[in-house]
């Protein structure tokens, strides 16, 4: 138990100097991000991760090694569909490439302390009632099938609730000229489309998280295992939108990989109380899906 807990405090200790890192050293000057430095930066997060993964193989065992790394790639693959919706907000806000890291930033710090919520709420929820694995199956399932057929829809954030709410609490300016989330004016204090943006990010991922936790609660229920690989994935999460944002035409066959992958986990949950699929199977099969989709993406050609 004490070893659980210092384990636990040497990871958060790390995420926090790690995130202060990345705002106030490397990130200290506002710029905009270009596609080399958004890839070099994906790298980093990623081997950061498989490090990590060594390490719980050396210390928790191969079995725990093998669902720590089965967990970040379906997390990871499945943050790629909420990318594109922070490319939506932020073209919908008019928010300058300069800003969107600090906007990120603040959107997947608070995504970690959600998910947090989220992962001991839905392992307690499966320990004490285990019947909601198949609800979560089947919900994925049908998630799954549903992504192919959804089209693009317009972002209108005076329609969204929560920006509603948040007018008749507290005044919006229009100022974004200066990158600030709050603006003092007149003895008042406004808030700016960015902060709009903002709540925009968190809401999405807050329904993201609902689609993609139950899938890593499919492969483990080590509450230590699925929260670190949510972690690695979310941190690594605004390198690969700045990367993506300049490749988006690449990968438009992605969405059809993610909806066969959360098939696939939904279908593992109905199915976990008569068989067990391997990990090593779980992982293969996903990222199998993964290259087909991607290369489908890159090398079919677009009609015109």
């Amino acid at each position: 138990m004490v070893e659980s807990v210092y384990t636990w405090i040497g990871f958060i200790v790390f995420v926090l100097m790690m995130l202060a890192l990345d705002l106030y050293v490397f990130n200290k000057k506002p710029h905009e991000i270009k596609i080399r430095e958004a890839l070099i930066w994906s790298a980093v997060w990623i081997g950061l991760a498989l490090l990590f993964n060594y390490g719980i193989y050396i210390w928790m065992g191969k079995e725990k090694a093998m669902e720590f790394l089965t967990a970040y790639v379906v997390e990871k693959s499945l943050s790629v569909d909420n990318l594109f919706v922070f490319i939506m907000i932020f073209g919908f806000f008019n928010v300058k490439l300069e800003f969107q890291h600090k906007i990120l930033f603040w959107g997947i710090l608070g995504a970690l302390i959600l998910r947090a919520i989220f992962i001991v709420a839905g392992i307690a929820l499966i320990h004490y009632f285990h019947w909601i694995i198949y609800v979560f199956g089947v919900f994925l399932i049908f998630t799954g099938i549903k992504i192919p057929f959804q089209k693009d829809k317009k972002i209108e954030p005076d329609k969204n609730i929560l920006v509603r709410l948040f007018k008749k609490f507290m005044p919006v300016s229009g100022d974004t000229e200066k990158g600030k989330l709050f603006l003092r004016a007149n003895y008042k204090t406004y808030a700016t489309p960015l902060f709009i943006a903002l709540i925009m990010i968190e809401f999405s991922d807050l329904i993201f998280a609902v689609d993609s936790i139950p899938a890593v609660l499919a492969i483990s229920n080590d509450t230590f295992i699925v929260y670190t690989s949510n972690v690695f994935a979310i941190l690594g999460l605004r390198s690969l939108y700045f990367a993506l944002a300049g490749m988006v035409t690449y990968f438009r066959f992605l969405k059809f990989g993610l909806s066969a992958i959360l098939i696939f986990v939904g279908v593992k949950m109905c199915i976990s109380g008569f068989f067990v699929i391997p990990t090593l199977a779980s992982l293969s099969v996903i990222l199998g899906v993964l290259l087909v989709s991607i290369l489908a993406s890159v090398f079919i050609p677009v009609k015109e």
